[in-house]
């Protein structure tokens, strides 16, 4: 039975080794640029074979100490400039993705994109003050538009899994409050919160005014019973 065991356990990855050979993150003896060139193979595989952006932490598992990854991923995007998608920084990680050029291509070869998310012009404004101000109450973001905003909004912003429950708030009642997800940042294409445009270059841009966000000067229509997303 042990031997068994053993030979059932042979070419499985623990620990650094693959079976019963080591797998070699060094490549000590190989001379630098060809090691170098690996290490960005390895990386690039890693990447484009993954569904979600691929963290630092699970690249440094197939590269040796000495590498930067930081590095290895400028080298990569510089091979891949005069291709039509890039490696880019997205939800804490990198990965894959066409080059916005080519979006009226794709779409007239296989359509639109199936999983992208419907949102009106009121869940854009309200998940944007969402990104902002999280933790935030729904009486919180009520305040600031000077209506309520109704669950059924919030819902369907938390079925599209670009919010989620944060704290409760320490106001009375203990409300839940609400924070953006991972998804958040894939669907707008952001590394992390600190990408978000600063409230001047929006203001600049005539898409918000933090005064009249603020004071609840800026009306946030909810969805019609015609709207199926209400449902």
């Amino acid at each position: 039975m042990a031997e068994a065991t053993r030979r059932r356990g042979k070419g499985r990855l623990d620990d650094g080794r693959l079976g019963d050979r080591l797998f070699d993150l060094e490549l000590d003896h190989l001379p630098p640029e060809a090691r170098w060139r690996e290490w960005m193979h390895r990386v690039e595989a890693t990447i484009f074979a993954a569904s979600e952006p691929v963290g630092r932490e699970t690249l440094a598992k197939i590269v040796g100490k000495s590498c930067s990854i930081d590095l290895l991923i400028d080298d990569i995007r510089e091979e891949l400039r005069g291709r039509p998608y890039d490696l880019v920084a997205v939800a804490g990680g990198w990965k894959h993705l066409t080059r916005p050029a080519y979006a009226d291509a794709i779409r007239a070869a296989v359509g639109g994109n199936e999983g992208a998310v419907d949102l009106t012009q009121s869940e854009v404004l309200v998940l944007m003050c969402i990104a902002y101000f999280q933790p935030i109450t729904r009486g919180e973001l009520s305040s600031f538009f000077g209506k309520e905003i109704s669950r059924d909004l919030m819902g369907h912003l938390r079925g599209a899994k670009l919010i989620a429950s944060g704290p409760r708030s320490p106001t009375p009642g203990a409300p839940y409050t609400y924070v953006t997800t991972k998804e958040f940042l894939l669907e707008f294409g952001l590394d992390t919160l600190r990408d978000l445009p600063d409230f001047e270059a929006l203001e600049d841009a005539g898409l918000l005014s933090k005064e009249k966000l603020l004071a609840g000067d800026i009306s946030v229509a909810q969805r019609s019973e015609d709207d199926p997303a209400s449902a």
